[in-house]
């Protein structure tokens, strides 16, 4: 029956092409769409990861508790043997350390009295090490206005705007007024290096970026750091991943009675980023409900007019005495081997251009160019697992209810009908 019903649709091409090449557009739309939305979220989750919260996080349990505080105070200690033991345990992954810091920066005058001061928040990095991928990891370079990017541990980076209302410039002195991570006060001296323009309204108007030596030394924090951040040896957010580092570091290193001891949290638990986790799941049902209707639409109609066509052997099959059972089931069989057909060639189809935007990508940079925004130039598609059978998801649904809604009229029939037809 299969077997018949299989040529039935290689001979007769008027009733499968058309809703193949249906299938096929609307299974590639969905398929490119998804690889598409997965970019571009992609692309935001991972410029959030490289600023804020990497693939995975460590910190102390105390300070995971109060992180948004930022309380410096009960930072990780010992930093240098962790990373050590880290890096034999996960070779394939790089660890980073980031403090995260506020107070006053002071711009003296000539007699080296207060010129100007205004409030702080600043991240410190890696910026001078040999093999530093801090300045590439945040896309500092597009956001360089003035200046040149530090050398020394006493140089920073402060936004533009905010060195304008601090009327300071490159290699302009500062003063940072902050609390070491003890409690006591800590001022300490600064050259500005240069200026840089964040995009963030926030950082722009008080933003500081320092290299973590230097911000370890005001701070009195040698061997200490706020945050280790880790990133995975992929270009995108794995979540198993993730999980599975996250889980061995955890039952390995984290002690739940001791505050002080690590603690590991994975990208996709972090309270800003599960929003966007949700929301690409959100997406994606959307996008399928919305091809399965429209699919559904065209083809329930694309159905009628092959029922209207193919009436004259409807006909013929109920007078002889096929069941109009037999007959529905059989179209809804036939349904199927389009839907098969059209789900895998419109999965073909949309990979390749999914390829082709992911390697290459659509860059954007001449729209950009007056931009202050510190995010990439070049958007891209990112193929997953997913998007390998996603679209045989509407391709089938879609075209077996269409033949179901259409194939309904075969009920409808009636004998006298029928010998007026065939006498036609």
């Amino acid at each position: 029956m299969i077997r018949f019903l299989f040529k039935g649709l290689l001979r007769d091409r008027s009733r499968s092409l058309l809703p193949i090449l249906v299938v096929t557009a609307g299974v590639m739309l969905t398929v490119f769409a998804y690889c598409y939305i997965n970019g571009i979220l992609g692309d935001m989750i991972e410029f959030s990861a490289k600023y804020t919260s990497g693939h995975v996080k460590i910190m102390t349990r105390a300070y995971a508790e109060n992180k948004d505080q930022v309380p410096n105070d009960l930072a990780l200690i010992e930093v240098n043997d962790l990373i050590t033991n880290l890096e034999k345990d996960y070779p394939t992954m790089e660890f980073v350390q980031r403090i995260s810091f506020g107070g006053l920066l002071d711009s003296p005058d000539e007699n080296g009295e207060t010129k100007k001061q205004g409030i702080v928040a600043g991240i410190a990095v890696d910026l001078i090490s040999e093999n530093t991928k801090e300045i590439e990891r945040l896309n500092l370079d597009g956001a360089l206005r003035k200046g040149r990017f530090p050398e020394k541990s006493n140089e920073v980076l402060i936004s533009d705007e905010f060195a304008g209302k601090l009327e300071v410039g490159p290699g302009d002195k500062v003063t940072l007024i902050t609390s070491t991570m003890y409690g006591g006060m800590s001022i300490q001296n600064f050259t500005v290096a240069g200026t840089i323009e964040f995009g963030v309204q926030f950082m722009d108007r008080s933003g500081m970026i320092a290299d973590i030596s230097g911000i370890q030394n005001a701070m009195d924090m040698n061997d200490a750091c706020g945050e280790l951040l880790g990133f995975l040896n992929s270009p995108n957010y794995d979540d198993i991943e993730a999980m599975n580092v996250e889980t061995t570091f955890n039952n390995k290193y984290s002690d739940p009675n001791d505050e002080f001891s690590p603690v590991m949290n994975r990208l996709k638990n972090d309270s800003i980023m599960s929003g966007y986790f949700e929301y690409m799941d959100g997406a994606v049902g959307i996008l399928i409900t919305v091809f399965v209707l429209a699919m559904s639409i065209v083809l329930w109609n694309t159905g009628l007019i092959g029922g209207l066509r193919r009436y004259g052997e409807i006909g013929v099959r109920l007078a002889i005495g096929e069941e109009k059972g037999h007959i529905y089931r059989s179209m809804i069989f036939e349904s199927i081997f389009i839907g098969i057909i059209g789900s895998f060639l419109g999965t073909l189809i949309g990979l390749g251009f999914s390829y082709w935007l992911q390697e290459v990508g659509i860059d954007i940079g001449d729209m950009m160019k007056n931009s202050k925004m510190m995010m990439p130039s070049v958007f891209r598609a990112h193929i997953t697992t997913p998007a390998y059978y996603l679209g045989f998801i509407p391709g089938l649904f879609s075209v077996v209810l269409g033949t179901m809604l259409s194939g309904i009229g075969i009920y409808k029939r009636k004998t006298a009908q029928l010998f007026k037809e065939l006498e036609t």
